[in-house]
């Protein structure tokens, strides 16, 4: 693991974790609501790195900068993504939450757009003008996206977030958990990074 410093002026710090092997392929990952505890260290975080690291696929988990309502944040996430396209050839994006919500805002107006989003447990809605749902909708139908969600999810809402990536044609999956997604590390690892594998190792070698 590699300590990292991603440029945009704020302070944004990250682990990036690699694969043995050389690799093109990365995906940068969200944390949770930082004034809730959330931070690069989040274990369903942690477990989706380590299933990219053993499938070939880096993985750059960052903290975000000071708080700023969200708004911030989503630079911060979009800073991340152009750290990491300036240096691999295949960029995936995952967030769990807050983080989750953000990676959708963040997808649909950087440039360049990641090559696939997957994110867990997304809010529809972080502000009147952070509206994850709508941003889902935006994003560019050519992008690729896995939803997971908790089938018993009460903490955020999630539901429009899963009915625009059922009008989009989006891969959708319900888990059976609560927000907190306790015991599905596991899961969540194989749901995520197995997607990303198929989207950013095969589609890259085609």
């Amino acid at each position: 693991m590699t300590d990292v410093l991603v440029p945009g002026g704020r302070d944004v710090r990250a682990t990036l974790t690699e694969p043995d092997a050389e690799t093109d392929a990365i995906v940068v990952a969200c944390p949770p609501h930082p004034q809730q505890g959330g931070s690069r260290t989040d274990s369903r975080l942690v477990a989706v790195a380590d299933r990219l690291r053993e499938n070939a696929v880096a993985c750059l988990r960052f903290d975000y900068g000071e708080w700023d309502e969200g708004y911030g944040e989503r630079e911060d996430v979009r800073n991340a993504i152009r750290w990491a396209t300036e240096r691999y050839d295949r960029v995936g994006l995952f967030g769990y939450s807050f983080g989750a919500s953000l990676a959708l805002l963040a997808a649909a107006d950087v440039d360049p757009a990641p090559d696939a989003v997957a994110v867990l447990a997304p809010a529809a809605r972080l502000a009147n003008d952070l509206d994850a749902a709508a941003a889902l909708r935006s994003l560019s139908s050519e992008t690729p996206v896995r939803i997971l969600y908790g089938e018993r999810d009460t903490t955020v809402d999630w539901e429009p977030v899963v009915e625009r990536a059922h009008e989009r044609g989006d891969e959708v999956t319900g888990l059976p958990a609560d927000h907190f997604f306790l015991g599905k590390r596991e899961a969540i690892a194989e749901a995520a990074a197995g997607f990303f594998e198929g989207e950013l190792l095969e589609s890259g070698s085609q």
